[in-house]
């Protein structure tokens, strides 16, 4: 142990670092030795340096390329954290020396992106306007272990459980409802009450897999007797969903703030359709024990600010009725921020109230019983099977 504390406190060069990552990601010498600009046996030279020095076999040598051994794969974390970290000294010191306020680098997944995140920006950007800021988007799969070595600050998303683990820190900000779009000349805009066996007989872009919002729809469908569409392309990416509604006449299950956005923009429609899905909430992902930047701080304080003017705006939209989880979240949410600001506490007891109303209200209500039923088909069905033939 003492040998490696030595190495990777003392021996391990940046220039060894660099290499070790360039052949982790493109799996082979020669490729690694032209993105350093370096020869291959350069290159070849310095890995077997770097393994003396370990005393083990950091990477296998095959006619087909190099791949990380497991003792490889913990080195190569090791380097790109430390990469991250200097890139994010660099540029930090660069950008106090140019005049600037910082960097902070934010991956978003598509739920966040036209609401939370660019209204905190704009926020952010009133304060700080020579803060950079830098926004990735993609979904936990993508941004978690970017997230882990550094190359994030912060990542503003549904919380989803299955991706809980000790070394994050979640911040659940609001719930945020799920809708389903299609492009305005869609037989279903044009219908009167679409049902979910209309939905069934087209084309959809759909959330991965597992992603929790796939598979609450998923349910949704089986709730409604019905098998879930076949004629599917599963994406977590904005453009390609926008790309797809509009060539693919599909529907599409998106966030509520997203429907709105498509609707401001003319690009879709959402169905006037009632979607009782409960999803994990809209929060912060963090790294528990990592300090987080100046700028990393004024742009997660700014998502405090904005997100429960957010919730109201959605609230007032959809009516209160519909949303009784979104208001208490978002009350938590004021609640919170009122500790680390004075200028939000009239924003928290209003919030508070209608979170409070909103329950109420909720406790009062009976939910149906019963399961449910076939549908005879419905206008909208018609309007479809007359528009395929």
């Amino acid at each position: 142990m003492s040998q490696i504390d030595r190495v990777l406190r003392s021996n391990l060069k940046l220039r060894h670092l660099q290499m070790l990552v360039a052949l982790d990601q493109f799996r082979h010498l020669g490729r690694a030795a032209e993105f350093l600009s370096q020869t291959q046996p350069a290159v070849s030279k310095s890995l077997a340096e770097v393994e003396r020095m370990f005393g083990l076999d950091l990477f296998t040598r095959s006619t087909r390329g190099t791949e990380p051994t497991p003792f490889g794969a913990a080195v190569v974390r090791f380097a790109r954290s430390v990469l991250s970290d200097y890139a994010r000294t660099r540029d930090e010191i660069a950008a106090v020396a140019a005049g600037a306020a910082g960097r902070v680098s934010v991956g978003a997944m598509v739920v966040a992106t036209p609401g939370l995140v660019a209204r905190a920006v704009e926020r952010l950007k009133q304060r700080s306007s020579l803060t950079t800021v830098f926004v990735e988007e993609g979904d936990l799969t993508r941004l978690l272990p970017r997230l882990r070595v550094g190359e994030l600050d912060v990542i503003v998303a549904r919380l989803e459980p299955g991706y809980a683990s000790p070394d994050l820190a979640t911040e659940p900000l609001y719930e945020e409802r799920m809708r389903i779009v299609v492009r305005p000349d869609h037989p279903l805009a044009s219908a009167r009450k679409p049902g979910w066996a209309d939905l069934a007989r087209v084309p959809w872009v759909m959330p991965p897999p597992w992603a929790s919002s796939r598979i609450k729809l998923n349910q949704m469908f089986y709730r409604e007797r019905l098998d879930p569409p076949t004629d599917i392309v599963e994406s977590a990416s904005f453009l390609v969903t926008l790309t797809f509604l509009r060539q693919r006449s599909a529907a599409a299950f998106v966030a509520d703030n997203v429907a709105r956005y498509l609707e401001s923009e003319g690009l879709a429609t959402a169905l006037p359709l009632a979607v009782p899905i409960e999803l994990p909430p809209v929060g912060l992902l963090t790294m528990r024990h990592r300090q987080p930047s100046p700028a990393s701080e004024q742009f997660m304080a700014c998502c405090r600010e904005v997100a429960p003017r957010a919730a109201a705006g959605r609230r007032s939209a959809v009516g209160e009725g519909e949303f009784k989880t979104t208001t208490k979240t978002a009350a938590a949410a004021t609640t919170k921020s009122t500790t680390k600001s004075t200028t939000t506490k009239s924003r928290m007891k209003g919030a508070t109230k209608g979170a409070t109303k909103g329950a109420t209200q909720a406790a009062t209500r009976r939910a149906p019983t019963g399961a449910a039923q076939k549908r005879p088909p419905s206008a909208a069905s018609r309007k479809l099977s007359k528009a395929s033939s």
